[in-house]
């Protein structure tokens, strides 16, 4: 976790072949899981969101064969810092406009 901005946005362009200034939230774990880092593009400048457990530990996010990405919605990830498991997590229907479009 040494890692600043710049170092980060390294790891996001190399490691994860993405590009930092997508808007997406970029998030890094440390070994033990009590610490968290979110890297964000925001207007005219990055923003760097670092957390830092008492106790406990960030829940494990298992991903399919072992990939370096996962796509998470905003509402998982503020869960996932809360200390609220995502694991079992189901999604009562909800309105969606592209459900109604049809072919």
């Amino acid at each position: 976790m040494r890692k600043g901005i710049d170092g980060l946005c390294g790891v996001v362009r190399h490691l994860l072949e993405d590009n930092p200034q997508s808007g997406y939230v970029f998030i890094f774990f440390n070994k033990d899981r009590d610490k968290i880092k979110l890297l964000v593009w925001d207007v005219g400048g990055y923003v760097l969101y670092h957390k830092r457990l008492e106790q406990g530990t960030f829940e494990v996010i298992s991903t399919d064969s072992g990939k370096m990405k996962l796509a998470l919605r905003y509402d998982h990830l503020v869960m996932l810092l809360s200390g609220i498991s995502i694991r079992h997590v189901v999604q009562r229907k909800r309105y969606s406009p592209l459900s109604t479009i049809s072919a």
